[in-house]
């Protein structure tokens, strides 16, 4: 058997393991689950994850849920070395409180705002709530930005992965300025600079085209 990755390049979380995959040389195939057919719903897939979200991997009978579980257990077992999850104990614990923030913070606020038009019928295409919460986001992404190149410290790590491919979507919802944000700006160049972030371009592609799509009614 294979490493399998159920889920899409559209969604973020997915292209965050997809990327993790790739800067390890793991292969994954990955396994398409429409979330606009309800194929997360099916009887199949919720003996897979009750939870029925994706991504989901399946190792070799091996279920991880949960991006920001899949990515640090890819690293941690298929690693050539633990650059992208240091086994540092300090360096670990500001990593996995990016990964927090992602989990808690960003995508949580990424995933509120498109249910509530794409589920919700929320006609205001942003209310003013929501409008300071992504702002505050970038604050925060820029101030951390301002004390290292990247996000948890001088080298790329799984946070980077992680928080690139929120932050990249959130911009579809709220454009980033350049000129106040000018450390995220350099960060996401950076990200993008890497050849195996390529997933990311066509899933932000992908997002923005289905944002625009349930924002505009």
């Amino acid at each position: 058997m294979s490493v399998i990755l159920y889920g899409s390049v559209f969604s973020p979380p997915c292209r965050t393991v997809l990327i993790t995959a790739e800067a390890i040389g793991v292969k994954v195939e990955l396994k398409f689950v429409d979330l606009a057919k309800k194929e997360h719903l099916t009887p199949d897939f919720l003996k897979i994850n009750p939870q029925h979200t994706v991504p989901t991997l399946d190792d070799n009978g091996t279920i991880i849920i949960d991006s920001h579980a899949i990515i640090t257990y890819l690293v941690s077992k298929y690693g050539k070395d633990d650059s992208l999850y240091p086994t540092d104990i300090v360096k670990r614990a500001l990593i996995d409180a990016r990964l927090h923030f992602d989990s808690g913070v960003t995508f949580a606020l990424l995933k509120i705002v498109y249910t509530s038009h794409a589920y919700f019928g929320q006609k205001e295409y942003l209310t003013p709530w929501q409008n300071q919460k992504i702002l505050d986001a970038y604050d925060l992404v820029n101030t951390f930005l301002s004390q290292s190149q990247w996000i948890a410290g001088d080298s790329i790590t799984v946070a980077d992965i992680s928080l690139v491919t929120t932050v990249i979507s959130l911009d579809a919802m709220l454009a980033i300025d350049k000129k106040k944000y000018p450390n995220i700006m350099r960060w996401l160049n950076a990200a993008d600079a890497l050849p195996y972030f390529d997933v990311n371009r066509i899933g932000k592609e992908q997002y923005t085209l289905a944002w625009k799509k349930v924002s505009q009614h």
